[in-house]
């Protein structure tokens, strides 16, 4: 009987020299897979407001919110060292850049609690919780 596992290699070297960039979740797809210079190109006017952050994406009006990592806890970036070429094959991924917040957009949709990543981000704290009951 064969397994079809593979199994993800984190070089631990590569936190100690990674970045510490503002990272931005974007609702939007681009069809591109390689270097970019996004400084260059994504230079957001943020708008603060209450809850709320406001900016403009290609005439789109976005709207915003910064969350934390959960308390003990640090977002990665992964790159992969060199791509398999299936998903059955083993991987090496480094740690490109670090970070402890991020600001996450919704397309013209006030940010609320029922958002992906709002969720994500109290799922530590929940799962402590459920653990601590049983």
């Amino acid at each position: 009987m064969s397994s079809n596992c593979s199994v993800t290699r984190l070089q631990l070297d590569s936190v100690s020299q990674a970045e510490c960039p503002s990272v931005h979740l974007l609702p939007c797809e681009i069809e591109h897979d390689g270097p970019a210079e996004v400084s260059q190109f994504f230079t957001a006017t943020i708008k603060d407001r209450k809850h709320e952050k406001t900016v403009s994406f290609r005439g789109r009006g976005l709207k915003g919110r910064e969350v934390s990592c959960p308390q003990g806890y640090t977002g990665l970036v992964l790159r992969e060292v060199n791509k398999s070429g299936s998903d059955q094959e083993d991987r090496t991924v480094r740690v490109s850049s670090v970070f402890h917040k991020v600001t996450y957009w919704n397309l013209e949709t006030s940010p609320n609690s029922d958002d992906g990543i709002v969720m994500a981000m109290a799922w530590p704290d929940l799962a402590e919780a459920v653990c601590v009951i049983q």
